[in-house]
């Protein structure tokens, strides 16, 4: 039987709450947009790696990079008030290009098919 490390349960937990609070207690539309993919915590749960994409977007504008950089305090004060840790993570806000390199790669797939069937067609 898999044993789970505390740390990823409450980086599971942090991933649900974080989302509920960005969609519900932050005003800023540009931070409303953003989804929640992923949360790594550190061993001492005192640290906390939030993944995050902008939605329809490949890349982050600066703009809601530093939107959310505001955000933090706040948010960080909203998931002590749900959250009974002793301690409250600190937030360290990534951009999960996980996503974009997807996109990436399933366009030149397609280009290479592509390339393919014009090439099938010369002969």
């Amino acid at each position: 039987m898999l044993e789970f490390k505390r740390a990823d349960r409450v980086a599971d937990l942090v991933k649900v709450e974080l989302a509920d609070i960005l969609l519900r207690r932050v005003r800023d539309p540009r931070v409303s947009r953003l989804t929640v993919t992923g949360v790594k915590m550190s061993d001492d749960l005192r640290t906390a790696k939030i993944f995050f994409v902008e939605m329809g977007e490949d890349f982050c504008s600066p703009e809601t990079l530093e939107s959310l950089q505001k955000a933090g305090g706040f948010i960080k004060r909203e998931l002590g008030k749900r959250l009974k840790l002793r301690y409250v993570p600190d937030l360290i806000f990534r951009q999960d290009t996980s996503f974009a390199y997807g996109s990436r790669i399933d366009r030149l797939i397609r280009e290479i098919h592509r390339d393919d069937e014009n090439d099938g067609s010369d002969s």
